[in-house]
């Protein structure tokens, strides 16, 4: 399928949302819940599956819909179509704090990797689809598990990341060693592996888990500062827990709790 040649700009610093500006027939897609706003002249419409693979009749929906629920994301996507006329613009911001990174997919030779819920929006055109690690050590101790996303196309798309994102380009045989939940996306050149962090002391009271992700060039990189999954674990940890409570564990988060429960 053609892609479509879109406009775009990103706002904000921490709390980021990308506009994408539409000429007349001009479609996005973007991952279910993204949509911050639209302008009058575009229609959504809410597809099951991968949005490019809406010409290939049932077989093609449901083998679209099946990457995406694999890749833990939602079986449907949304289609935004510029339907009026002159240029018109829909949004689409991230979940979390962090910042949106723009692929340009035909400058990356067709096809990203990306952590499986870093995709936001993009063309429509773009295909969502699953990459496999095809080493098994990769696959159980790498951190974001045996399959990551793909997607594929010479259009534009656009991910999420936490925190501070930065891009590093390796050189042929350029080795770099990264906590595995700040790996966000890479070429298919980058050879991606793991490796144990050392000894057991080290391994046990590090602080950085078991295990490093080995990136290896030539090819480029993309990291973020702020995993999700750090920083869920760390409000989880931090949250004051309060003993009895109505709830039906027996404890409720202090604050959160009160909250919830509607107490003054």
């Amino acid at each position: 399928m053609a892609m479509d040649h879109i406009d775009y700009f990103i706002h904000g610093d921490d709390m980021q949302f990308v506009e994408i500006e539409l000429d007349p027939g001009e479609a996005a897609i973007g991952e279910a819940g993204s949509m911050m706003y639209m302008e009058d002249g575009i229609t959504m419409d809410t597809v099951f599956g991968d949005a490019s693979a809406q010409q290939s009749g049932l077989f093609g929906k449901l083998v679209g819909a099946g990457k995406r629920l694999i890749t833990g994301e939602s079986l449907f996507t949304t289609v935004y179509t510029h339907q009026g006329q002159g240029k018109k613009r829909v949004a689409f911001a991230a979940p979390y704090a962090g910042k949106i990174i723009a692929f340009d997919l035909k400058k990356y030779g067709g096809t990203m990797i990306c952590q499986k819920d870093a995709f936001l929006c993009a063309a429509k055109g773009v295909s969502l689809g699953i990459a496999f690690q095809r080493k098994l050590g990769t696959g159980f101790f790498g951190g974001e598990g045996f399959i990551m996303q793909k997607l594929d196309g010479d259009g534009m798309a656009f991910a999420h990341s936490g925190g501070t994102v930065i891009e590093r380009q390796l050189g042929p045989g350029e080795v770099l060693r990264v906590d595995t939940g700040c790996v966000v996306a890479y070429t298919p050149n980058v050879d991606f592996d793991i490796q144990f962090v050392g000894g057991i002391k080290t391994a046990l009271f590090g602080g950085e888990g078991l295990f490093f992700a080995v990136l290896r060039g030539p090819g480029t990189v993309w990291l973020q500062s702020l995993p999700f999954a750090r920083l869920a674990s760390r409000i989880f940890a931090a949250a004051p827990v309060r003993k009895g409570g109505g709830g039906s564990g027996g404890e409720q988060g202090g604050i959160l709790g009160s909250i919830f429960n509607g107490d003054d």
